[in-house]
């Protein structure tokens, strides 16, 4: 039954990287993000272009100067679609903890309400989810937990 609430994902997808450290464009994130702590790597990807710029919003400072964006194809199952209030209120999960701000958060070396998510979601099972923009309505973005191993999603870049 689990597995019914849990979608796959295929497709190109974006992400931005500084052109220097393209090569690692696949090794996530190693700082903390909005599902993730430090030690929690975390490929953060968007499923279009301007999902990148909406994302990257949250981060204008002298770290998002100067990235390029990078294709990514993605073959991802066991994703939990936030957008699916169905799928979340059968999982457990309250969309308002995914959306909470982090940021402050983490600076004051406190935890956030969506690292909780990420957590009750690895628990049930998901490789990832899919995390609606807040900056853009509409747009949209793939969190990936794993990739690349047994029985996780397969990423490769496209160029």
């Amino acid at each position: 039954m689990k597995d019914a609430l849990f979608t796959r994902v295929e497709g190109v997808f974006y992400r931005a990287v500084d052109p220097a450290y393209r090569a690692y464009a696949l090794a996530g994130s190693r700082t903390p993000g909005r599902y993730s702590s430090a030690a929690q790597p975390t490929l953060y990807l968007s499923a279009t272009p301007e999902g990148v710029d909406a994302a990257m919003a949250a981060h204008r400072d002298r770290r998002s100067a100067g990235l390029a964006i990078v294709r990514v194809h993605v073959q991802a199952t066991r994703i939990c679609d936030l957008r699916d209030a169905a799928a979340l209120a059968a999982l457990g999960v309250r969309l308002e903890d995914a959306a909470a701000p982090w940021q402050d958060i983490v600076a004051a070396g406190g935890r956030p309400h969506s690292w909780g998510v990420r957590e009750h979601l690895e628990t049930a099972g998901a490789n990832g989810l899919i995390d609606p923009s807040r900056k853009a309505p509409g747009l949209w973005h793939l969190v990936l937990f794993c990739w690349n191993e047994d029985d996780a999603p397969r990423v490769r870049l496209i160029d």
